[in-house]
């Protein structure tokens, strides 16, 4: 199965911030989004996420920081019978101490509200919650940047080893060009509103080929890094 999205635009005040764009991604696909601060990304997956559920296919978002997905008042607890509840499951407690073991959140208390729990541990339980109904495609929007560098690293991990041999499709949204070279095999490159290169992530990091791409290959000090 391909995931095709066609016709992408966006525009604020007036102004063009997303230009007509297509999207195709292969199920079980890695692809990389990437660009300076400011160059349509996250527009881009929003608009992406809107046409593609109005196809009707399953498609989960895992935002910047956990604060945006969970609320501070309510437990873990909570959000976890939400969850399943606004995708018609039924309670299984069997899939959630799977997606806990793979996550490793299984020894979080579960009564606790957020900020009961580490903020690495947060954002592994909205992970977990955005895999409960095996979508077709996970949209992780700047998903490492509230968090350190060896704790992203280590959650990232956690989430390949899930994914590999399952046929959900990753699109990784970020302006972390290491991090993104480090997890996917395709990359998209965006600036001023518009896709500007698309190509295997090793072609593209050894001869990028526009102006964009070779600023985000100019500085390899992120190779270092362990994420």
């Amino acid at each position: 199965m391909t995931i095709i999205a066609t016709g992408l635009s966006a525009a604020r005040s007036g102004r063009i911030i997303l230009h007509t764009t297509d999207v195709e991604i292969r199920r079980g696909e890695r692809i990389g989004l990437v660009g300076a601060s400011g160059s349509g990304k996250s527009t881009l997956g929003h608009a992406l996420i809107d046409s593609l559920r109005a196809q009707g296919a399953s498609v989960a978002h895992v935002p910047q920081s956990p604060d945006e997905a969970l609320d501070p008042l309510r437990s873990m607890a909570f959000h976890w019978r939400e969850a399943e509840q606004a995708l018609g499951l039924a309670l299984d407690p069997s899939r959630k101490q799977k997606l806990f073991a793979a996550l490793r959140i299984e020894d979080g208390d579960l009564r606790k509200r957020p900020w009961g729990w580490s903020r690495g541990m947060q954002q592994r339980f909205v992970i977990a919650m955005a895999l409960i109904g095996t979508p077709d495609l996970l949209v992780m929007d700047e998903p490492t940047s509230a968090l350190d560098p060896v704790v992203a690293a280590g959650m990232m991990d956690l989430l390949d080893r899930y994914l590999s041999d399952r046929r959900t499709a990753l699109l990784l949204i970020t302006h972390d060009l290491g991090l993104a070279a480090a997890r996917v095999l395709r990359l998209m490159v965006m600036a001023e509103g518009r896709i500007v290169e698309d190509a295997p992530t090793p072609d593209l990091l050894r001869v990028p080929r526009t102006e964009a791409a070779r600023s985000l290959c100019a500085h390899r000090n992120w190779l270092a890094l362990p994420c």
